[in-house]
């Protein structure tokens, strides 16, 4: 996970089209320079981190479910919980599971784990729009393939 580049999926392990999930992983780094401000001597992941983790595990099942002709872009949470902390060196299990898609926009539900205990989980709303230019969808292509192999 690299908090500085909003990269917060490090794994792939799994995506099923059919069953519309996909579950991923990540590792939260033992420094960053995120956890100097939050907070200094006790480093916490900040929950809008932890709604964002699970916005780039969804997009990225979305993307798959329409064969990245069209990027999703966060447009509402609903219901979103922060159920536990999650500081450095934490091992989490990140699953999407696609409730609607259709209309130019698409429905998760998504959920963070670690140790078996869900530490956060939300609804999530996506528009659904053109990429905004051939570069950004080739580029996001080949990280989401690089997350793929990192498995």
């Amino acid at each position: 996970m690299q908090l500085e580049y909003f990269q917060m999926i490090d794994k792939i392990p799994s995506v099923d089209l059919e069953a519309k999930v996909l579950n991923a992983t990540s590792v939260v780094p033992d420094a960053s320079p995120v956890f100097e401000g939050h907070f200094p001597g006790h480093p916490l992941v900040p929950g809008v981190l932890m709604i964002e983790t699970m916005a780039q595990a969804s997009g990225i099942l979305i993307m798959h479910t329409i064969d990245f002709t069209k990027i999703p872009l966060l447009a509402g949470v609903k219901e979103g919980k922060l159920r536990d902390f999650v500081g450095p060196k934490t091992e989490l299990e990140i699953k999407a599971t696609l409730e609607h898609e259709g209309s130019g926009f698409a429905v998760t539900k998504a959920e963070i784990r670690s140790g078996g205990k869900r530490v956060a989980n939300a609804q999530l709303t996506f528009t659904i729009m053109p990429f905004p230019s051939p570069d950004l969808q080739e580029t996001i292509k080949g990280q989401v393939a690089e997350m793929k192999r990192n498995d």
